[in-house]
């Protein structure tokens, strides 16, 4: 009986290395001067809540006015998760 050809196996040859791809960065530069504003719009509301004894900013809101102030320093938390 014939013997038969023996196949020469290829020498290993490791994967081609994987080439880093760029991130794309969003431009994100809005993030900041929103966060403070809604962080000093929300202080300057309950300040002047307190300095003018519930008068001002909304008279009709009453002690809501607090919540209103304490809403717009959580929008500015909010904002601040954009931040990168």
């Amino acid at each position: 009986m014939p013997k038969s050809r023996i196949r020469k196996k290829a020498d290993f040859t490791p994967p081609p290395a994987k080439q880093a791809t760029a991130i794309k960065l969003t431009n994100r530069s809005w993030v900041a001067p929103v966060m403070l504003a809604l962080f000093l719009i929300g202080l300057v509301w309950i300040v002047v809540f307190y300095v003018t004894e519930g008068d001002l900013p909304v008279d009709a809101l009453g002690n809501w006015n607090i919540v209103v102030g304490f809403g717009f320093i959580a929008g500015g938390f909010a904002v601040s998760t954009q931040w990168k």
